[in-house]
């Protein structure tokens, strides 16, 4: 006798088709870049993958020495890496185009205080109601999103 195992399509379609319905964890997907092309200075990229299952390309930028105008139109994700390099998001803002200095400058304070090493900015949404998805996309339970 054979041992034939009965598949049913119908349901493992089901289940995978469930598995893509479930939100995802929010998290960091490093982009393999041009540090390998002779000549070229590796281009510091990333990506975060949001609860939706969209990714956002990203520019890292040193929290230590970050422009304020760099936050213009942009969603902007602090982040602390832990001692194997894994990011941790300790914040995720949207800033529209007018200068708020004062509270770009708050913010960016505060999450230094909380551990913040790198922002990452996402420059490629086409307006306000966009960022302010993407940040609803990437926030965590325990992240308060923020408006700078």
């Amino acid at each position: 006798m054979a041992n034939k195992r009965a598949l049913s399509w119908s349901a493992a379609l089901r289940d995978l088709k469930d598995d893509r319905s479930r939100r995802q964890d929010v998290r960091e997907e490093r982009l393999k870049t041009t540090a390998g092309l002779r000549g070229t200075p590796a281009l510091p990229l990333s990506a975060w993958r949001g609860r939706s299952g969209r990714r956002y390309v990203v520019g890292v930028h040193s929290a230590g020495a970050f422009d304020l105008d760099e936050m213009a139109e942009a969603v902007v994700i602090a982040v602390r890496r832990d001692e194997t390099g894994i990011a941790e998001m300790v914040s995720v803002a949207s800033s529209n185009e007018s200068p708020r200095d004062h509270l770009r400058r708050t913010w960016l304070d505060r999450v230094r205080t909380r551990g913040a090493t790198e922002l990452h900015v996402h420059r490629l949404a086409d307006g306000e109601a966009e960022r302010v998805a993407i940040v609803s996309d990437l926030q965590r339970d325990t992240i308060e999103p923020a408006q700078v």
